[in-house]
This record gives C-alpha cells, structure tokens and sequence, in this order.
C-alpha cells in the first residue's frame, strides 16, 4: 500500500519541469517536421508535370528521371558495398572480439571520429583517392564508394548496438543445445537484431539518397542515364558519370531559373525515401515475427 501511495503522489517541482520540457521538445519536432513535409507538398506538388518524368533531359523538360535512376544506382552499389562490411566488422567486435580488447577500442573511436567528418571532406578524399589515383575519373563507382566509407561508421555502430542488445541467454542456450558459434550468430543472433540493423541500413539510405557535396567531386554532374555507352554488361556502365537527385534539385535552385521543378523534385525526394521506410519497417516486422 506504501508503494502504490508514493507511485500516486504529486510530483516534485522538477519532474513537473523536466515533464513540461520533454512535452515541448517533442511537439517542436513534430511540428517541424510537418511543417517541412507540408511546406515541400504544398510548393511542389502544383508543379508536378510529365516533362519531369521524360526519359531524356533538356533545357526545357529539366527531367528528373535521369538523376532518379541514378539515385537508385548508386544506392545499391553503396549498399552492397557497405553493408556486409558494415555487419561484418560488428559481429567480429561483439561476438569474437575480447571485451576489453585494445583494437576493438581504437575502431570504436576511429568509427566515432570518421561519423563527425564533413562530407565535403569525404567528396575530396574520393576526389584524390578514387578519381585521381585510382583512374576511376568522375563515375558513379567513385561516388558509391566514397558514400560506402561515408556510411560505415553508421551502419557499425548501429549493428554494434543491435547486436549487444541480444540477451546472452540467446547465445547461451543455442550454444548448449550443441550448435556452433557461426550457426549461433546467423540463425539465433543476426536475426534477432534485425531490425536494429535495418534501421541503421534505413538511416544510411537517407544519407545516400540526400547527399550532395561528396557526389559533386566524384560521381560527376551529368544529366543523363549512365549506360556505359549502350553496353549494360560489366561494370561499364558503373565508370559513367551522372547526378543523382538530390544534386539535381540543388542545381536547378542554385540555377534560379526552375525553381518551380526543384519545389516537385524535392516532393519526388520525399516521396522515395517515405516508401523505402515504409518497405524496410514491413520487411523489419517480417523477420522479427518469423
């Protein structure tokens, strides 16, 4: 009776503060947030147009289907570059590494250190690194790349963290029961922090998707669908360069002159990264439920 008395009592002056303040924060990010998503919708939509899908960009089109494509070319070359290493690296640090372990440490703060770099920092390292010295002059493999590097340290500590929150009596009993360590961490472990790694995966599509300043200098500013040159097969298409489509509504602002079709890009933008959400927290149900 003690306990349920001091659970019902008044609250403190400071708890009513805190509470008031936690209250306000999260009103002020909800209304910033549909602030932006009806400011973008309400200046974008009315200038929604079948120029804007038009397979080729011209002067008077500005085509937004180029810089889409693209987007979504470079976003599974960076996935598939990032991710399995990304997971990869988590699983060595939380499941095989000593706790403790020097190394381990001195790749938590270099993750740390690489997260608060700009990417304009990036952009120029892809410039020299994969641009120049490798020969891979401005391409969409030099950009996927460099948002690869970009996007670890994300994807690392994030899969880190779903992984520790796995309780070890998962570890334990599938260990007891005679399987062994890899088969522990890919049927008991990694499916259990699925949606913790998902949601790192979703966060670094965001990234890629929005990313401008590390593209410039290494996936280039062409307006048309990479090809490579008619010939899809290989990797020829991956040495072309192209804009991806947040690149492309930053042009067409700076530019001044279609504003208008950088208001509808931006609701395209919007549009795309709301349904890859939507797709990643189904596909995050899915697997917690089997």
């Amino acid at each position: 009776m003690t306990d349920k008395k001091i659970s019902k009592g008044k609250r403190g002056v400071g708890s009513w503060i805190l509470y008031i303040l936690v209250i306000a924060a999260a009103c002020i990010t909800f209304s910033a947030l549909l602030f932006l998503i009806l400011y973008i919708l309400i200046h974008g939509i009315p200038h929604l147009k079948p120029g804007l899908f038009a397979w080729k960009y011209n002067s008077e089109n500005v085509s937004l289907m180029p810089a889409l494509i693209n987007t979504l070319l470079i976003t599974i070359i960076t996935l598939v570059v990032a991710v399995p290493v990304g997971i990869g690296s988590a699983v060595y640090m939380v499941e095989y590494a000593k706790r403790g372990n020097k190394f381990v440490r001195i790749i938590g703060i270099t993750t740390e250190t690489l997260s608060g770099i700009p990417s304009i920092v990036y952009g120029l390292f892809g410039m020299l690194f994969f641009v120049t010295a490798l020969k891979f002059r401005l391409s969409l493999l030099a950009g996927a790349l460099t948002l690869a590097i970009m996007i670890l340290p994300l994807i690392m500590r994030t899969t880190e963290e779903a992984l520790k929150s796995v309780p070890d009596s998962y570890r334990e009993g599938s260990l007891g029961l005679g399987a062994g360590r890899v088969r522990t961490i890919f049927r008991i472990v990694l499916p259990a922090a699925v949606p913790g790694i998902l949601s790192g995966v979703i966060l670094a599509i965001g990234r890629i998707v929005g990313e401008t300043a590390a593209l410039m200098y290494t996936a280039g500013t062409v307006t048309e669908v990479v090809s490579g040159h008619g010939k899809w097969s290989g990797v020829n298409w991956m040495m072309d360069s192209g804009r991806t489509l947040a690149y492309h509504m930053y042009a067409l602002s700076s530019e001044g002159f279609h504003t208008e079709e950088a208001y509808a890009t931006a609701v395209v933008l919007l549009v795309i990264v709301m349904v890859i959400n939507w797709i990643s927290n189904r596909i995050a149900k899915r697997l917690a439920k089997v």
